[in-house]
């Protein structure tokens, strides 16, 4: 093979080479995350968010991104909410997502030495404040995690935003008992501030006014 041959298909890989760099930054570049989160202004009664729990992760070589966000009350009647966003190159179907949803609280129920109640199940869809149509899957369960066990209530609850080109899973959870101070009666607060919203989507579910109302959290994500 002659030399000028040789330089010729020497510079081809370069440019091969250069032409896969460039392409895989135009990708990694346009891959950026816009992270849901709860406003400040529905982040009040003792509800704050806890910068310490904030997670940022990268898969793939950044071309998957999550971004975490969890908001809680202590007290008595302790309750989160963790707020999940998830960008990848193509939006998840929402199958894929709502299995994913119901994996993430299945392993943390596991991870927590939360006990579910599966024949408590409870799915559905409703309309968010933000116009988006989420669905839900909702558990009751037992934390076993504690000295003396206390019944809690679990919500995931997901959907797609096209406009951001990201998926995004909100966990709720609060426990509704006392038992620690022998008081064994259920408080459904925390778990109506997770989940209300105007139109009352839960109200017939609990038999509770308290279900509805403008200030639920997951209402309130905003995600584009």
């Amino acid at each position: 093979m002659s030399e000028e041959k040789k330089n010729r298909m020497v510079y081809g890989i370069i440019s091969i080479v250069v032409i896969i760099l460039i392409i895989i930054t135009v990708i990694f570049s346009s891959n950026s995350i816009t992270e849901s989160y709860i406003d400040d202004k529905y982040i009040s009664n003792g509800w704050i968010e806890d910068i310490n729990d904030r997670e940022y992760n990268e898969r793939l070589f950044g071309l998957e991104k999550q971004a975490s966000f969890t908001y809680r009350i202590d007290g008595s009647y302790p309750a989160y909410v963790s707020v999940t966003t998830i960008k990848t190159l193509f939006l998840m179907n929402e199958k894929e997502l709502f299995d994913k949803t119901v994996e993430t609280i299945t392993t943390e129920a596991k991870n927590q030495n939360i006990l579910l109640n599966t024949s408590s199940k409870i799915t559905g869809s409703r309309i968010l404040n933000n116009t988006h149509k989420t669905s839900y899957v909702i558990y009751d369960g037992t934390d076993n995690s504690k000295n003396i066990s206390e019944e809690i209530k679990i919500i995931g609850e997901c959907w797609n935003c096209a406009a951001s080109g990201t998926s995004i899973i909100c966990i709720g959870y609060a426990q509704i008992t006392d038992n620690a101070a022998n008081n064994s009666s259920v408080n459904l607060n925390n778990w109506a501030r997770i989940l209300k919203d105007k139109d009352g989507t839960f109200v017939n579910t609990y038999g509770s006014n308290i279900f509805q109302g403008e200030n639920g959290l997951i209402f309130n994500v905003i995600c584009h």
